[in-house]
């Protein structure tokens, strides 16, 4: 925390404590990383691949993968267009690429509920298989934010109407922390 953060605040936690611009940055990537390292994401030599597209979660997640690519030493591959030819390049280990995707505490949270309702079976664990989500602690809104303060270029696109997210995202403005409840009680439920 520094001065500005009382001064000149971007994000207010819920227990009131506020960052400005620089340190919300600092704290959103540390946060990348420590859930990169906490279930154990990729290590040194891993070739990530993460598809090229546009929505603020893509766009942040590509700009994070690619300062984490300079500090652990992982190769990045990226998908231009879906009928590019290098859907899944090959690693230089001889193995296969990580897939990255862009899931936040707010899509495993409505697809927890999903599931709990039987409309969905799906793993909502960080780690499955091939795929990473180096996204997975964030909140929709904390993702927005940190692509606007990097002046990050994405789309605007509208949401689809979902009763149960409009309810869940009511609940949330009015209990905060209640995604976060349900993706951790998820967690100590379902991950090792």
């Amino acid at each position: 925390m520094c001065n500005l953060c009382n001064i000149k605040p971007v994000y207010e936690f819920t227990n009131k404590r506020k960052l400005c611009s620089a340190c919300f940055i600092r704290w959103f990537r540390k946060k990348v990383f420590y859930t990169m390292r906490k279930f154990g994401m990729a290590k040194r030599g891993d070739c990530i691949y993460y598809p090229e597209r546009r929505d603020f979660r893509n766009v942040v997640l590509e700009e994070v993968l690619k300062i984490w690519s300079e500090k652990a030493g992982v190769e990045l591959v990226s998908r231009k267009k879906k009928g590019s030819r290098s859907a899944y390049p090959k690693m230089r280990n001889s193995g296969a690429c990580l897939i990255a995707v862009a899931d936040t505490l707010d899509i495993t949270c409505l697809n927890f509920i999903e599931e709990v309702f039987g409309r969905k079976k799906e793993n909502l664990l960080p780690v499955v298989g091939g795929a990473i989500k180096p996204l997975y602690l964030f909140l929709d809104e904390e993702v927005e934010l940190y692509a606007k303060l990097l002046k990050l270029k994405f789309n605007k696109n509208k949401e689809r109407k979902n009763k149960l997210a409009d309810f869940i995202n009511s609940l949330e403005k009015n209990h905060p922390e209640v995604k976060r409840a349900v993706v951790n009680s998820y967690l100590e439920l379902f991950y090792n």
